[in-house]
């Protein structure tokens, strides 16, 4: 059901070689483009009417139109099962105080007597939030998107999610819920790359219902096409992330219960055939009881033969043996995993010493699934590897640093000679004189 890949008795290559070792799926955004770009031009010329077009296309329902009426909001709310309502309002909470303690404040430092720069942070004006639909409902990724945007300050806050059919091409009744827990209440029935298109461009108003203004950031999770339309469009807006299939690594040694590593793997293998689940361990006895705890956990899963197996399966999947516990870091560095768990001892040590991952869940009592939920955390994470480099979700990825220069005369005669030098090194004699023409063309002397 799962692979194995056996990187004992020998020592580590580093760096890329060792990347290349590890399974990882196949998802080739390149390749995604050349679809994604016709749908993209057709939504810049003929706006919300190619939208609608291309949900009845791709979603197979035929909307009239995109922004879902507020007594639609209203009514998912209302509605919603009570057990439901009081877990994504839990949710709420907890990702509130998480994210409230993100926030950046304006610091202002003196360079010299009379000379400060200030940064100050100014949340984006307006920003487009994608929410999947699909094989899954996510209103857990309503509330990953929209706590952070609305900490931050964003004044216009859009939702976009696929038309459901089943739902008379409104997007699913729980994920308008979460929006109206929220007080979202600009939400579109739109999908894929069009919807990102939307919002890079804009919908114009009609006499039936007010268009989509542009976004200045899209953030939110999606297919290949939704993270191709977003590579496509990045500059026109800006982007989190172009978000790939999902992934777990487990980093586990002897103490590691095999029902809980089985159950943890099985857990992301149930989003899509494509997510990855992988085993670090350097213990082949929870190597082999993980592999039997997965034949017997799988057998009474739903989502068997459509995603679970095939994920398991996959090439993207597997349980790299390794020597010992140093290996295995290096191994989970490399790997750069979006969810990384950590069951060995002393795990929030070992926890402490991984530097790529976008998001630690230590010990046997933190799985994925809470911070999928529940945690407080963020669960829309950097895939693919891009963990080296990225960061998940957060408030400050809503917020723009800003420099505040202030000088006064003297506090400038004090360095003009230093600017008036470097300008000239670089060939560059107008930024000198810039500065020149402020003191009469005659740079002062240094005190």
């Amino acid at each position: 059901m799962i692979s194995r890949i056996d990187l004992r008795g020998e020592a580590l290559p580093e760096g890329s070689a060792l990347r290349d070792l590890l399974p990882r799926a196949e998802f080739d955004v390149e390749a995604a483009l050349e679809k994604v770009r016709p749908i993209c031009e057709d939504v810049r010329h003929h706006g919300a009417a190619a939208v609608i077009d291309y949900g009845e296309k791709f979603d197979g329902v035929r909307i009239e139109r995109l922004r879902v009426p507020a007594e639609e909001l209203r009514r998912a709310l209302d509605e919603l099962d009570p057990a439901v309502r009081a877990a994504l309002e839990e949710s709420i909470r907890r990702a509130r105080l998480v994210h409230r303690n993100q926030r950046r404040t304006t610091h202002t430092t003196q360079v010299v007597p009379g000379g400060t720069v200030t940064e100050k942070w100014i949340p984006v004006d307006r920003v487009g939030l994608y929410v999947p639909g699909g094989r899954s409902v996510y209103p857990s990724s309503v509330v990953m998107n929209v706590v952070p945007a609305q900490e931050a300050g964003v004044e216009g806050v859009a939702i976009a999610s696929p038309p459901q059919k089943e739902f008379g091409g409104l997007p699913h009744p729980t994920i308008l819920a979460a929006c109206a827990l929220l007080g979202v209440d600009e939400v579109y029935a739109a999908g894929g790359a069009q919807a990102i298109a939307m919002f890079a461009y804009g919908t114009r108003s009609t006499a039936d219902e007010p268009g989509c203004a542009p976004v200045n950031l899209v953030t939110g999770p999606g297919n290949i096409y939704v993270a191709a339309a977003k590579r496509l469009l990045k500059g026109r807006i800006g982007i989190d992330a172009e978000a790939g299939p999902t992934e777990i690594a487990v980093l586990a040694d002897s103490t590691a219960d095999p029902v809980h590593v089985a159950a943890d793997l099985i857990s992301q293998a149930e989003h899509d055939p494509m997510a990855a689940s992988v085993l670090v361990t350097d213990s082949e006895e929870l190597a082999a009881a993980t592999e039997a705890e997965l034949k017997t956990q799988v057998a009474a899963s739903k989502h068997v033969d459509d995603r679970i197996v095939p994920a398991l399966a996959g090439r993207q999947s597997a349980i790299v043996l390794v020597d010992g516990l140093d290996e295995g870091l290096r191994v989970v560095d490399a790997y750069g995993a979006e969810h990384l768990e950590i069951q060995t001892r002393d795990a929030a040590a070992v926890a402490d010493r991984v530097r790529n991952a976008g998001a630690i869940f230590v010990g046997p009592w933190a799985p994925v699934s809470l911070g999928d939920y529940c945690a407080g955390s963020n669960h829309v994470l950097p895939t693919g590897g891009c963990a080296c480099h990225s960061s998940g979700l957060s408030v400050q990825s809503f917020l723009r640093g800003v420099h505040i220069v202030d000088y006064t005369r003297d506090a400038l005669a004090d360095v003009a000679h230093h600017v008036v030098t470097l300008a000239e090194a670089e060939d560059l004699p107008a930024h000198g004189a810039a500065i020149k023409a402020r003191f009469g063309w005659k740079v002062p002397e240094s005190k």
